[in-house]
């Protein structure tokens, strides 16, 4: 049988088996439980971050101290669980600062997603470009841009973090900035093995042989089929990116009060855990289901993506 020329043809044959793919990777997630799970959970945080205005009875900033007749500190109230109607209702409480615990958490989803979001996006664009060069290249260049992320990786990556804060100073944005920096050779290493073993398949080596230029074969033959290792570590990533910087926070080097992050909350009232546990339980539980969401997501992207898993 004799394969259509068609350019028209051709293309659509591309289309038809590109969808073929994705609805086949699409098919084998949704069977992962754990996927789903993740997801799920996922989902739900996005929706909270998004709506937080509306689900939040009061500013996460805001000081109760003359509007409510309520203490620093006050336990739960729920009034559908027997709290007395006359006392305001804070379904997590109050902060050692007069304001609504719950309010405060509902926000901090934004802070955390944020966060996640935004040093994985840059410790992959940079992890990404090194990384495919240095596959691609070889050589010294390979040797060279290796060996330096190779010393990166010699330090505990939250060690390191906290000198990059200490050198920079304490806040939010050198706090990400940090976090990104220490989980580029994660990324970097992951490209570049991804682009070694692509760069040998018939296809890169027809490109080569028709003159197209070093650019375009890295950018449109190597790394698309390399993205699939990137994404699962990526999910990965988020999550233990949103726990380093809390981390950070907790000692005091990331998000600064009265900024509504976890682990700030957690750092603020960590002396309070046994006259008031609720300060910490539920900043501690959200940071947990966060991280636990990134974690399923990412081990059954890994088991969906797994060329070795029959259809």
């Amino acid at each position: 049988m004799v394969a259509s020329t068609d350019p028209i043809a051709v293309n659509l044959a591309k289309d038809y088996r590109a969808n073929s793919l994705w609805r086949l990777t699409l098919r084998r997630i949704f069977r992962q439980r754990s996927a789903v799970i993740g997801m799920g959970i996922l989902s739900f945080l996005i929706v909270v971050a998004v709506f937080a205005p509306f689900i939040a009875p009061y500013h996460p900033e805001e000081v109760l101290i003359g509007v409510e007749d309520v203490k620093k500190r006050a336990a739960p109230c729920i009034h559908l669980l027997g709290c007395p109607k006359d006392q305001p209702q804070h379904i997590m409480g109050v902060d050692g600062n007069v304001r609504d615990q719950f309010s405060r958490v509902v926000y901090g989803t934004r802070v955390s997603l944020f966060i996640g979001i935004t040093t994985v996006g840059f410790a992959i664009t940079a992890g990404t470009l090194l990384g495919a060069v240095a596959g691609y290249m070889g050589g010294w260049l390979d040797n060279v841009i290796m060996r330096l992320l190779d010393v990166l990786m010699a330090f505990p990556s939250l060690l390191l973090a906290i000198t990059i804060v200490t050198v920079l100073g304490r806040g939010l944005q050198n706090a990400l900035l940090a976090i990104a920096i220490v989980s580029t050779p994660i990324y970097a290493r992951v490209v570049r093995a991804s682009v070694l073993s692509v760069k040998e398949n018939p296809y890169v080596s027809a490109s080569r042989a028709l003159g197209a230029s070093h650019l375009h074969i890295l950018f449109r033959r190597i790394l698309p089929n390399a993205v699939p290792p990137l994404i699962v570590q990526a999910t990965l990533g988020i999550g233990t990116a949103i726990l380093d910087a809390a981390a950070l926070s907790f000692i005091g080097l990331g998000a600064q009060p009265p900024t509504p992050e976890w682990g700030t909350m957690l750092g603020t009232e960590r002396n309070q855990v046994f006259t008031a546990p609720h300060l910490v339980f539920f900043p501690g539980i959200a940071i947990m289901i966060t991280v636990l969401a990134f974690n399923l997501l990412g081990d059954g992207l890994r088991d969906a993506i797994d060329p070795r898993l029959k259809s």
